[in-house]
């Protein structure tokens, strides 16, 4: 079984690679090809890698929850060994990375980067990514049959990406300062 494991989470990891590969060749192109409705696609691109980056960690914390809950070295255990990596390489580092290299483009290109509700937010996005790492973390904890955290713990962990994105979005749409 663990060989099938390895070969199936390595072509998902290639399948992600050539996915970001072919996001950076269609969006060179865009910009190439039409430089002046560029920052409208930068930020489109940028929204579905949130939307994708935020399923991720909404989910992640939730398999844990499950995964405290079974028995180590189960076969419930090693199939959410499974998709806690998968969930992980295949979306969730993906979508950060994409979240990432656009959100401080649309900075830069439409704000300088000033604006107190701009810092605020890049803050926020910073404590996501910390939580990200965290998340990421424990993935090897979990792979590794170390995971020493209880399913409340992450109940409860699972409740700051959510916190997060909250303030993310007022930030964003309100502005408040």
């Amino acid at each position: 079984m663990s060989i099938n494991v390895q070969s199936s989470g390595g072509s998902a990891a290639k399948r992600a690679a050539i996915a970001i590969v072919v996001l950076v060749a269609l969006t060179a192109a865009l910009f190439f090809a039409a430089p002046e409705g560029f920052y409208l696609w930068a930020k489109a691109i940028h929204v579905i890698a949130v939307i994708s980056w935020m399923a991720g960690m909404l989910y992640l914390p939730r398999l844990f929850v499950y995964h405290a809950e079974a028995e180590r070295g189960s076969v419930q255990s090693e199939t959410f060994k499974v998709m806690e990596r998968r969930l992980l390489r295949g979306i969730i580092n993906p979508a950060m990375t994409v979240t990432w290299v656009f959100g401080l483009w649309l900075a830069w290109k439409g704000f300088g980067f000033s604006g107190g509700w701009l810092h605020a937010k890049i803050a926020a996005v910073l404590l996501m990514s910390g939580v990200h790492g965290y998340l990421s973390a424990s993935v090897r904890r979990f792979a590794e049959d170390r995971n020493e955290k209880p399913s409340r713990h992450w109940r409860i962990v699972n409740e700051v990406p959510t916190v997060l994105m909250i303030a993310i979005v007022i930030l964003v749409v309100v502005k408040p300062f």
